[in-house]
Parts: structure tokens; sequence; C-alpha cells
């Protein structure tokens, strides 16, 4: 993913499983990302919603426009 600074900014990570209408019975999870310009952080939150076979652990690439890159290893719990 990629983090532009210059402003706050925010989106939500909606995954499901992808073939099939479970997610109409709340099959899903749903993970925010925020980012805060002032104190130049970004805040993934807790993962919300499960369905089967979702992945419970994960790494994402932050890259900053710079070309730095930062992987956070991700459980579903919030990551500063």
């Amino acid at each position: 993913m990629k983090v532009y600074p210059g402003a706050n900014g925010s989106f939500t990570l909606y995954e499901d499983e992808f073939d099939n209408y479970n997610y109409e019975k709340g099959a899903y999870t749903e993970i925010d990302f925020s980012w805060n310009d002032a104190s130049k952080k970004l805040t993934i939150a807790n993962r919300k919603g499960a369905y089967n076979g979702m992945l419970t652990n994960r790494k994402f690439t932050v890259v900053l426009p710079s070309g730095e890159k930062k992987t956070v290893n991700y459980n579903g719990k919030k990551q500063k």
C-alpha cells in the first residue's frame, strides 16, 4: 500500500470469500487504515468480522513516495 503524506487520510480494506453470497449473512472482514499526517503515523485498526478461509496473519508493505518501505506483520490486532 502506498501512503501519500500531506493530509490525513483513511480507507477500509474489505474482504470476503469472493465466490458466494455469504457476505450477505455477515461473512466478511473489514480493516480500517488511517494516516495521521501531523504525527506521520499509520494506524491499522482491529479487524472486524470473519469468514471461512480468511487470512488470520498477513504482511502489509507500506511504501512512502520517497520509496522507503516498511513491512507490518498483522494478526488482526491494532498496529501503529
